[in-house]
This record gives C-alpha cells, sequence and structure tokens, in this order.
C-alpha cells in the first residue's frame, strides 16, 4: 500500500481545518497508510526559514519521491496530479511526501530536495487550507486511479 506523508509546517488549531483534515484522512485510510508530520513554526526568529528547513529534511525518508507545494511549482490539474501519483508508484516509489511550508514558504534547500515542485494556484492560500487542499487533492489523485466516481 501507497505510503503518503505530509510535512507540514505549523500548527493546526482552526477547529474546522482539523474536522475537515479529519474526514479525508477517513476517506484515504482505504487507499494508502497517510501520516501528517507537523513541525514547529520558527516564524519570529532571523534564521526561521533555515531552522524550518533542518527540521522537513529530517522527517524525509530517505527512498520517499518528494514534492514541495510552492508557488514557483508546476501548475497541473487533478487527473495529471493522478497521473503524476501512478508514474511515481510505476517507477517503484512506495512513500511518496508531501512539503507544505509555513506562512514563510520553503527554504531553497527544501525546493532543491524536492523530485517535483507543485503549485496549487498563483493565488496566496493560508498554509493551514493548504493542507486540507492537499489532503483533498491526494484523496482525489487516488480515487481517480482507482475508478471512483469521487472525480466528475
Amino acid at each position: 500500500m501507497l505510503s503518503v506523508k505530509i510535512i507540514t509546517v505549523g500548527k493546526l488549531k482552526e477547529k474546522f481545518y482539523l474536522e475537515a483534515c479529519k474526514e479525508y484522512l477517513k476517506r484515504l485510510k482505504p487507499m494508502a497508510n497517510v501520516e501528517i508530520l507537523e513541525l514547529q513554526e520558527e516564524v519570529n526568529k532571523p534564521d526561521g526559514l533555515e531552522r524550518e528547513a533542518v527540521k522537513v529534511l529530517e522527517a524525509i525518508p530517505k527512498q520517499a519521491y518528494v514534492i514541495a507545494m510552492c508557488i514557483e511549482g508546476k501548475l497541473i490539474d487533478s487527473v495529471a496530479l493522478a497521473e503524476k501519483f501512478a508514474d511515481i508508484q510505476t517507477r517503484g516509489y512506495s512513500s511518496i511526501v508531501l512539503v507544505i511550508g509555513s506562512s514563510n514558504g520553503l527554504a531553497p534547500v527544501v525546493k532543491q530536495r524536492a523530485d517535483f515542485k507543485l503549485s496549487m494556484s498563483p493565488m496566496t492560500f493560508p498554509h493551514h487550507l493548504a493542507r486540507v487542499m492537499v489532503l483533498e487533492q491526494v484523496y482525489r489523485a487516488l480515487a481517480i486511479n482507482a475508478g471512483s466516481k469521487y472525480h466528475k
């Protein structure tokens, strides 16, 4: 079974975001082993982004395919993401890591480690909402690949 790890910088506190994440994690359970790792945001420190990067890089399993969520990443639709996931698995990866940065974004070293850079939109979203959106898109991609009617 595919393993999906979502590394996020910043703690999710808002009840409505927590409930949405819980729902998608429940839906994903039969399709993949999904783990969310929350790392502490280092907002008010001069080297905060670099400190976050160290923690992110330490949390990435060695054999994982890494997708960095960043504004300069590639814009693709849901079907293309499903195809990307299928291709990743065909290439022998059993673990995918998606990295969502803090409100300060991701350090260049994290983006360099990524095998693929993905953008959800040219618009800016709160990173907490991005977590819900990433979970939904992972669910949608896996549902498409399973032949589900979820994606219309």
